[in-house]
C-alpha cells in the first residue's frame, strides 16, 4: 500500500471513531435529561429475612402477650386508629376509639377480636391485625456467684450454659456442681432442677443443660 493510501485509511478510521464518540455523548445527554439531571438511583437492597424473626405473626393464637411487649396494631383503611403501642406495666394498651384495653395475658388473635368488638361502634366491620414486634416480657433471672447477676431478656432458645455466659461467668468460690433452676409449675409452686456445670462441660449428663423458660431463676451458690 502506498503512503498516501495509508494516510487515507487512518483518516477514515479516526473519522469513524469520532462519529461513535459523538453518538455515545448524545445518548448520555438524553439519559440525563430523562432522569432530571441525575443518574438513576441504585435500588435498595432487600431486607434481611432474618431480621424479623423475633416478631410474632398476625392472628397468632399461641404466644401470650406480656408487659413491656410492643404491639403493631393495624385497622384496615383506618390509619388514624392504626398504631404501634407498648403494653404498659398494668398490662393495658391505649388505642384511639377503643380506649384502654387489657392486652397482657391475651394472644394476638384474642386481642384482635377484642379490639374489633370495641371498634364496631365507630367503624363498620373493622378488620384488626395485631403483631408483636418486640418481645420484652419474656425474661429470666440468674442470681448468686456470677459476675452479672440480674434479670435478662429471653430473646431466643437459651440453655443454662448460655445463661451463665450472659451473666459473665462465675465468681471465685462459686459452687459449680450445685447450681439449680427454680421453675414455676402451671398448677402453682416451684420445681428445683439441678445443674452440675462440671459434668456438663465434660459431656456428662448433658440433659441437665435444659432450655431456659420465661420466669426461670438460675441460682449459683
Amino acid at each position: 500500500m502506498t503512503i498516501p493510501a495509508r494516510k487515507m485509511c487512518r483518516r477514515l478510521a479516526m473519522f469513524a471513531v469520532c462519529i461513535l464518540i459523538s453518538g455515545w455523548l448524545a445518548a448520555q445527554t438524553d439519559t440525563t435529561k430523562n432522569t432530571g439531571g441525575t443518574s438513576p438511583a441504585p435500588q435498595a437492597a432487600s431486607a434481611d429475612p432474618g431480621t424479623a424473626t423475633a416478631a410474632i405473626r398476625p392472628h397468632d393464637n399461641t404466644y401470650i402477650i406480656g408487659d413491656d411487649d410492643v404491639l403493631s396494631i393495624n385497622v384496615w383503611k383506618e390509619q388514624e386508629v392504626s398504631k404501634t403501642v407498648p403494653v404498659r406495666s398494668d398490662g393495658k394498651i391505649s388505642l384511639p376509639l377503643a380506649g384502654e384495653v387489657q392486652a397482657s395475658g391475651e394472644t394476638p388473635l384474642q386481642l384482635e377480636k377484642i379490639l374489633a368488638t370495641k371498634l364496631q361502634s365507630f367503624i363498620s366491620e373493622p378488620e384488626v391485625t395485631v403483631i408483636v414486634t418486640q418481645i420484652n416480657s419474656q425474661k429470666f433471672n440468674i442470681l448468686g456467684m456470677v459476675n452479672k447477676a440480674g434479670t435478662f431478656p429471653l430473646t431466643s432458645s437459651l440453655t443454662v450454659l448460655d445463661a451463665i455466659a450472659l451473666s459473665g461467668g462465675f465468681k471465685d468460690f462459686a459452687k459449680q456442681k450445685s447450681i439449680y433452676i427454680l421453675r414455676k409449675n402451671p398448677n402453682g409452686g416451684e420445681s428445683r432442677l439441678p445443674f452440675n456445670y462440671k459434668e456438663v462441660i465434660k459431656g456428662k449428663n448433658t440433659e441437665q443443660n435444659i432450655k431456659v423458660q420465661p420466669g426461670d431463676t438460675i441460682v449459683v451458690p
